[in-house]
């Protein structure tokens, strides 16, 4: 649409071409006039007369408009006593003129900022889908990787609820020798309470499923439909080295919502021109020339066309309002305007950093929170291993170990869970850090391109400045190759990737020696 809303822009300098015809019978009384008593004159005019105007029009970049035409005028006279030369005549008139601002709208700033807003509003639109299918790939990423939390947490839960059952029923053996009811009936509570934990666990394995058929949008896999999705790949927990300054710079270059601002910013410029532009006195040009010729019929007027008649014309036209306080105001408003957008500029650029440092952090954090959970883990196994050895060598089956033992298997559940969110959080954190830096597309393997469609007739140009704008200089993305497909914007979803993180840009440290806090 903004494509469309461009080419309109666009045409308003294309070449008119108009034609007006018109018939007139006139028949009109007359005064006469007296010399020393003797009236003179005729008493009616009566004539009909034919006029057809042709030409071409095409309005100018420098403000102005420029106008060939041809009027062709035929007149037969039937006025009673009078009698005229030639009779019908044939009038032929070819008329060239120029008007042009000499301050008021002069120049390309007035007349091309509405082709320049348009594209402008075009660039913003690529800009916006980027912005939204990078927050796509992002949310489905991180609902994936809740998908296979909600998978592992499932088997988790499953696995609690079978050793639960295992020791109720060795209490339930003991209840003639030293297990009292209050002591089964606890045991009976705690399965329960494990096989709600799984029916919750099953709802959300469900729930992730759907959310993710919902962000995938594949037809064979509807959101109505029963079937589940399940993870193909396991979370990964490897390294990823990092520049802050690189991810900063490649955030400031990459992120949609900058070059967003930097538009806004153009835009307010190009509105404060014109309003500067406004301010000045109108004085207009306007230079005619007139070749005309008069026959009996238009084919002797166009043979006789050998500028033998000829008008010309010059006009200068001024005007200018008392006080000018509309204009005024109109430019200290625009001025604002572009501070504004300038401000907004500065915030966007604060709020990428603040994102990429945030992400950073949390892919830092999380790194480290795998390490630590994950020796949680190996220790509650541990200890759970240890009193099932003591319980099968040593001390056999008492009521105290067997309560213990469900306590135990509780412990090893949490610590699994934990483990298990910690390494999600890790995977969604490089998701985020991804959409952070503006490179959740090429990270994924999707190849946003902007191309130009032959079959449409009109550009939608790339996410750089054109230099006839004259924009604001700032970082902008590179315009990849060329490329001789027919889509406008053709997101190509290349195989999967291999199961290991993409590296952010390094530093000094190689990427297979990572630091020991995980940068």
């Amino acid at each position: 649409m903004s494509g469309a809303q461009l080419v309109a822009a666009e045409a308003a300098f294309d070449w008119t071409l108009f034609s007006n015809t018109e018939y007139s019978n006139v028949d009109e009384p007359q005064s006469r006039s007296t010399t020393s008593g003797i009236l003179s004159g005729v008493t009616v005019d009566q004539r009909q007369n034919v006029s057809n105007t042709s030409g071409l029009r095409k309005p100018l970049e420098t403000g102005g408009s420029f106008q060939i035409q041809q009027e062709m005028i035929y007149s037969d006279v039937s006025t009673p006593g009078l009698r005229v030369s030639p009779d019908p005549a044939s009038r032929l008139a070819f008329t060239a003129q120029l008007d042009q601002p000499l301050l008021r709208n002069f120049g390309s700033d007035v007349a091309l900022a509405q082709v320049r807003l348009n594209r402008n509003a075009e660039r913003e639109s690529v800009a916006t889908l980027k912005r939204d299918l990078i927050r796509t790939v992002t949310d489905t990423e991180r609902a994936y990787w809740q998908l296979v939390q909600a998978k592992r947490d499932l088997e988790i839960l499953e696995r609690l609820l079978q050793r639960g059952v295992e020791v109720r029923d060795q209490l339930a053996q003991r209840r003639t020798l030293d297990a009292t009811p209050a002591q089964i009936a606890d045991a009976t509570a705690r399965v329960e309470r494990r096989r709600g934990d799984l029916l919750r666990g099953q709802t959300a394995l469900r729930r992730s499923s759907d959310r993710l058929k919902l962000l995938i949008n594949d037809p064979d896999l509807p959101v109505g439909g029963e079937v589940i999705l399940l993870p193909a790949d396991a979370a990964i927990d490897a390294p990823v080295t990092y520049s802050l300054a690189d991810s900063i710079t490649t955030a400031i270059e990459k992120r949609p919502e900058v070059q967003q601002a930097i538009l806004s910013i153009d835009d307010t410029s190009i509105r404060q021109r014109v309003a500067e532009q406004n301010r000045l006195p109108q004085l207009d040009l306007r230079l005619q020339t007139k070749f005309l010729a008069l026959e009996e019929d238009f084919g002797e007027a166009y043979e006789n066309m050998d500028g033998s008649f000829v008008d010309y014309l010059v006009g200068l036209f001024f005007e200018q309002q008392i006080g000018n306080r509309a204009p005024e105001a109109q430019l200290r408003q625009r001025r604002l305007e572009r501070m504004q957008a300038t401000i907004s500029y500065q915030n966007t650029v604060q709020q990428v950093v603040l994102e990429v440092k945030n992400a950073l952090d949390n892919v830092t954090t999380n790194y480290k929170l795998i390490e630590q959970t994950r020796t949680s883990r190996y220790a509650a196994t541990e200890v759970l291993r240890a009193l099932l050895v003591e319980k099968e060598t040593i001390r056999g089956y008492t009521v105290e170990r067997l309560d213990l033992e469900l306590n135990r298997q509780e412990s090893l559940a949490n610590a699994e869970r934990e483990e298990v969110a910690a390494l999600i959080d890790y995977n969604v954190a490089l998701a985020e850090l991804a959409s952070a830096t503006g490179t959740a597309l090429e990270r994924n393997r999707i190849d946003f391109r902007v191309e130009d469609p032959p079959a449409e007739g009109w550009k939608i140009p790339m996410l750089v400045n054109d230099p006839r704008d004259k924009p604001v200089s700032a970082p902008s993305e590179p315009a990849p190759a060329p490329s001789q497909e027919p889509t406008a914007v053709e997101p190509a979803i290349a195989p999967p990737l291999p199961e290991e993180p993409s590296p952010v840009p390094p530093e000094s440290a190689p990427a297979d020696e990572p630091k020991p806090d995980g940068r």
